[in-house]
């Protein structure tokens, strides 16, 4: 079996898997109210661009961390001061991507409600990973928030193909 054949039966696994469904129902009620509300509905399904924009809000969390991972190749003092703000950065603009990705989970059917929660699960954990890793570097605990940073890099990764493939399974 190919990789892509192992990615796609874990990911029908996922979508047919009803363990999930007790997080799926408890996240219901509060994605329902982010777009209860007409208007913000249509901002968050991006009716008057064609583009959700969660699709465009990952990019700022996604790019900072990653750039923040390519500095910390660079061991001068100015790469590392780049490196925690761009971090610093991610876990400010991971808050507001995260809500608008619940958005576009609320309009989902069921099993790509399942796969989201995961993909959910996965971006929170990559937060909390990047945030300590910023706390360590401001702390002058550099080299353990490098670390962290790259561990969440990993997590990040991990989420982000979740992410593709509930995007990639949503549309027609």
């Amino acid at each position: 079996m190919t990789g892509n054949g192992m990615f796609l039966r874990l990911m029908q696994r996922l979508e047919e898997s009803d363990r999930l469904d007790p997080a799926v129902h408890a996240a219901e009620p509060l994605a329902a109210r982010l777009v209860a509300n007409r208007r913000l509905r249509s901002f968050f399904h991006g009716d008057a661009t064609g583009i959700p924009p969660h699709v465009i809000a990952t990019d700022v969390p996604f790019g900072a961390w990653f750039m923040a991972i390519f500095l910390d190749l660079f061991p001068d003092p100015g790469s590392r001061r780049a490196a925690a703000r761009l971090v610093a950065l991610g876990v400010v603009a991971a808050g507001p991507t995260g809500l608008s990705g619940w958005a576009e989970w609320a309009r989902a059917d069921h099993s790509t409600r399942r796969v989201g929660v995961i993909h959910a699960a996965a971006n929170l954990a990559a937060t909390l990973i990047f945030l300590a890793s910023w706390v360590a570097r401001s702390r002058e605990r550099h080299r353990l928030g490098v670390r962290l940073a790259r561990l969440g890099g990993v997590v990040l990764i991990l989420g982000g193909f979740l992410g593709g493939y509930m995007r990639s399974a949503s549309r027609p």
